[in-house]
């Protein structure tokens, strides 16, 4: 399987910097969706991204790897906090720096790398202790920012500030069948790691705003206005969806406002920089996402390459605005 999943790396690294395209003949901004999906269904193929599993060292190693392979200057944040068991957990977050390290109109692209250890959404009680696949849940938004990273890497020397950040043990709150102390703050654990550090180090004013990703492959998706982004980040949350229908992807992104998320734009948004989440809604159900989310069924199945290349040209559409 080692081999196996760093020959893969190695090819994925021979698309890094053959071209200098930015755009598409029809002047779309440039974004491979074939390379993404790709992207998705190589971290799949590993398993499920569980902290301090074997699996979760492979890609942690791997983005690592292929961010540096992109162009970017690579960064392995590192750090610990506290579980919903109130034990220590050991963080790594991994991260891409493009352009001047003291620009002050960065922009920050996110998403979470790691699968939920629990099937806590499964209706068979034993399943529940069951990892999940994180296809849609993780994968998705990771394979969108590696292709975004590619393209960063066949701009020129003007190409935008960047830092395109894959948080850690986002998935890692409290599930719904533990019975012990309930704490508060167990979900986002990397996001909070990396907030914590951005205002220890005066990197908060370097960043002029923020895309999450989370959940953004599965077929016929809906994205809408969540409500903590419309607080926070209004304007940014608008341009964006303005730049998704300008592409004709008004399916996806659609404008109605949905109840708040915890999700790890939250932590990035209380230190002041405004950041969008951008995350499949469903109302067909009792819990906002689609059915699969958080059981055994978020697998590739539930990955389509239409709604990674709206997404993906969307936020492309977002960073070449910076050019």
């Amino acid at each position: 399987m080692k081999k196996i999943t760093f020959l893969f790396l190695a090819c994925l690294g021979l698309m890094a910097c053959s071209s200098r395209s930015q755009q598409s003949a029809d002047n779309r901004p440039s974004f491979c969706v074939d390379s993404a999906y790709q992207f998705v269904s190589w971290q799949v193929h590993m398993g499920p991204r569980v902290p301090d599993t074997q699996a979760h060292t492979k890609c942690t190693i791997g983005l690592f790897r292929l961010l540096d392979n992109y162009g970017a200057s690579p960064e392995m944040q590192m750090g610990r906090k506290i579980n919903y068991a109130g034990q220590e957990q050991q963080i790594f977050n991994v991260i891409g720096h493009y352009g001047p390290m003291d620009a002050n109109n960065r922009i920050l692209l996110c998403a979470h790398y790691d699968s939920r250890p629990w099937c806590d959404q499964e209706a068979d009680f034993e399943a529940r202790s069951i990892a999940v696949p994180g296809a849609n849940d993780g994968a998705s938004g990771v394979g969108v920012l590696l292709e975004v990273a590619r393209q960063l890497c066949l701009m020129d020397s003007l190409a935008p500030a960047v830092d395109i950040v894959f948080f850690d043990c986002e998935d890692m709150g409290t599930p719904d069948f533990y019975e012990g102390i309930q704490r508060e703050h167990t979900w986002c654990l990397g996001s909070q790691l990396w907030a914590e550090r951005a205002v220890e180090n005066g990197w908060v004013n370097h960043f002029q705003y923020g895309i999450l990703l989370d959940m953004v492959g599965a077929p016929n998706a809906e994205f809408r206005l969540e409500y903590y982004s419309a607080q926070y980040a209004q304007s940014y949350q608008q341009k964006l969806w303005r730049k998704a229908h300008e592409l004709g992807y008004a399916r996806y992104f659609v404008h109605q406002q949905t109840y708040p998320l915890m999700d790890d734009h939250y932590y990035v948004n209380l230190i002041g920089i405004p950041c969008v989440d951008v995350i499949h809604y469903d109302g067909s159900g009792t819990t906002g996402f689609p059915f699969w989310w958080h059981t055994r069924e978020d697998n590739m199945r539930h990955i389509d390459k239409n709604t990674l290349r709206a997404v993906g040209e969307s936020v492309m559409a977002m960073v070449l605005e910076q050019m």
